[in-house]
């Protein structure tokens, strides 16, 4: 199908179940969807009850915004009800999305859901087209993708300033530049670092992301550094936070959003590392800007499609490379070759090198795999073009 009929369908889809709205929280695999007016809830329950049968309690809460607080009762049994209140429905996905399409509702997603009598949970039975989406290789299936937030507008790659690991965070900003969003750096804990050293290590790492990337150093202990990482949340902005367990990303949350909200673990005194605490993806409101999610920390971040993500994320590596005589350069002991005198220079550093030759490989390899998958289960490549698209 093409991407306008496509389109199409989908928006067929949405005016068919009538009830939109954004999921805001992952809660144990099931989307809670936080429902863009009350008035659609209210003709569902008049269509119950003409139906004479009651809507169930235990599926509907009310909530004014998409925080935590308001999140941490989604078991309830009884309906809450708030100060301008917007319903919060528990929610299961259509047998048609994940065996037909073969798509799930990630953070962020903006969703139609139905809400049947007599029915414990709505039912999502349309994902809106996604404007930004972080993708990594599904860690139970080398050959497919993962969803984890969509329609993000920044992505904050949260690092301990204190323990940094550039391959990981090298391989973190290919995954954010995928996404086509804006991205930014977060040193977090430089309070643990040595006043004379932080300067340096800013500077390093401006280096390495480019000079598009902002980076920032944070502490809980600096005021001011907190002020500046919630500067890059504005008003409708939403952003999110990725990076390893313990780096700090959930007391992050915490200081933007002025209270605490999220769980967090003192760290050890010996080295200064935190421990896994977040175990669910939700969106948290920022006082007077827009909301971040804080991601559970993931020890795999498998590429999958990053061919853009790459060159973003390298684009000192990509600029040395367009220069090079021949345009199928291996960038070996080719004449002319732009990257070699770059080593040869020392403008180049061997490692940054060998950490895009690595990405690359895996990338080339993760696209091997799939093919190889696609033809064991007899599909047509057109099939993989169209699984690709959504």
């Amino acid at each position: 199908m093409g991407g306008g009929r496509k389109a199409q369908a989908q928006g067929d889809a949405t005016r068919a179940c009538g009830i939109r709205g954004t999921v805001v929280k992952l809660d144990r695999g099931f989307p809670l969807v936080l429902l863009d007016t009350g008035d659609a809830l209210e003709g569902a329950a008049a269509s119950a009850a003409e139906s004479e049968a009651p809507m169930p309690e235990a599926r509907v809460r009310k909530a004014p915004v998409p925080s935590p607080q308001s999140l941490e009762a989604s078991d309830e049994t009884t309906a809450e009800t708030m100060e301008t209140p917007r319903p919060l429905v528990r929610c299961e996905h259509a047998t048609a999305l994940v065996k037909g399409e073969h798509v799930r509702a990630a953070i962020g997603d903006r969703v139609a859901v139905q809400l049947p009598a007599g029915h414990d949970r709505g039912i999502i039975c349309a994902i809106e087209p996604r404007a930004t989406a972080f993708v990594r290789k599904d860690p139970a299936d080398r050959t497919a993708k993962q969803v984890l937030a969509a329609n993000f507008h920044l992505v904050a790659v949260v690092e301990p300033m204190n323990d940094l690991n550039r391959r990981r965070l090298e391989r973190e900003l290919v995954l954010a530049h995928e996404t086509g969003a804006s991205v930014a750096v977060v040193l977090t804990k430089a309070d643990l670092v040595d006043p004379a050293q932080r300067a340096g290590i800013l500077q390093d790492i401006r280096a390495l992301a480019g000079r598009d990337t902002p980076v920032l150093g944070a502490s809980l202990e600096d005021a001011s550094s907190i002020g500046k990482v919630r500067e890059l949340v504005g008003p409708g902005c939403m952003a999110i936070l990725i990076g390893k367990s313990g780096v700090g990303k959930s007391s992050l949350v915490n200081a933007l959003a002025g209270r605490a909200l999220q769980s967090t673990a003192s760290v050890r005194a010996t080295d200064g590392k935190g421990r896994h605490t977040t175990v669910d993806r939700v969106l948290v409101e920022v006082p007077g800007g827009g909301a971040v999610v804080d991601m559970p920390g993931v020890r795999g971040l498998g590429l999958w499609d990053a061919d853009q993500g790459l060159a973003r994320a390298f684009a000192d590596v990509e600029g040395l490379a367009s220069q090079c005589r021949f345009r199928d350069c291996s960038h070996g002991d080719e004449p002319g070759c732009a990257v070699q005198a770059a080593l040869a220079s020392e403008e180049l550093a061997p490692e940054r090198l060998d950490s895009y030759r690595s990405l690359a490989r895996e990338i080339a390899q993760v696209r091997v795999e799939r093919e190889e998958a696609r033809r064991m289960r007899g599909e047509k490549a057109s099939d993989a073009r169209r699984r690709k698209r959504r």
